[in-house]
């Protein structure tokens, strides 16, 4: 009768503790996403665009609108670096943003993507606070899901700058995770934002976690609405560190989704 009652008390527990897994997995409900299922330029209700010359001495133009530099074709979004003069600059691409259009607060951002390699390139799938007009960077926050830099070609990285923790002062705080030859497939590329942490993932594998220490917005400014943004930077202070190949150009990042999903119920 004790075994009888073990197996049962077991059995149920098991079927329990399955149970609330499948559910916990079962809560992410899809609330925002471009399957790139269409043609020419990206989607305007989906999409805006960052132009010019924005920071850190990277050396493209960012177009707007531009089919050269941004465009969906074959099921996926194409953002390519052209070595050409443009307003004074040597090289275009695009940088594509959300802000303006949709933003959120928590949830598990999913880019499935494949990157371009060597020296000089400089892609990125990144959040910044909606905020950053008013507050500036970094107190508006930003989460970097995903950052390569070509001369480094084996290692993704992920990241968040606070105004507590940013590069700028040496305390960024991140991971790296290596991945044999990247270049030659898509990955999935994926944060899960919650109210105390904030985990990233490269295909499912969590490398890095930030863990949420007090209230203070200088530590944690993630409890506001932030805008996601996917570019290709050519050279700068961290992608420009061994120069730039210009055999590489054009050069493409090739993004075949984009999925935003938050905890429903």
């Amino acid at each position: 009768m004790r075994i009888l009652s073990f197996i049962l008390l077991s059995v149920l527990f098991f079927s329990s503790c399955t149970s609330s897994e499948s559910v916990e997995q079962a809560t992410w409900q899809l609330v925002w996403s471009d399957e790139f299922d269409y043609e020419g330029l990206p989607d305007p209700d989906r999409w805006a665009y960052d132009v010019g010359y924005i920071a850190n001495n990277e050396k493209q133009y960012y177009t707007e609108a531009r089919l050269e530099n941004a465009r969906v074709e074959n099921g996926h979004l194409i953002i390519e670096a052209i070595k050409e003069e443009w307003e004074g600059f040597d090289y275009t691409s695009a940088r594509l943003v959300t802000r303006d259009r949709q933003t959120w607060t928590y949830g598990r951002f999913e880019i499935r993507a494949q990157v371009p390699t060597g020296r000089g390139t400089w892609p990125a799938i990144w959040m910044l606070g909606e905020n950053i007009r008013e507050v500036g960077w970094p107190a508006s926050g930003e989460i970097d899901i995903m950052e390569y830099v070509g001369y480094d070609p084996h290692r993704f990285h992920g990241y968040v700058h606070t105004k507590a923790y940013n590069h700028t002062i040496g305390t960024d705080k991140g991971n790296s995770i290596e991945v044999d030859t990247p270049w030659e497939r898509f990955h999935v590329f994926a944060i899960e934002w919650y109210e105390d942490r904030i985990d990233f993932f490269v295909d499912d594998v969590n490398y890095f976690t930030f863990e949420k220490e007090s209230d203070d917005p200088d530590v944690w400014p993630f409890n506001k609405p932030h805008y996601l943004l996917l570019n290709l930077a050519i050279g700068g202070n961290w992608g420009g560190r061994e120069g730039i190949d210009d055999t590489l150009f054009p050069h493409q990042f090739i993004v075949d989704y984009v999925r935003v999903y938050q905890k429903g119920g």
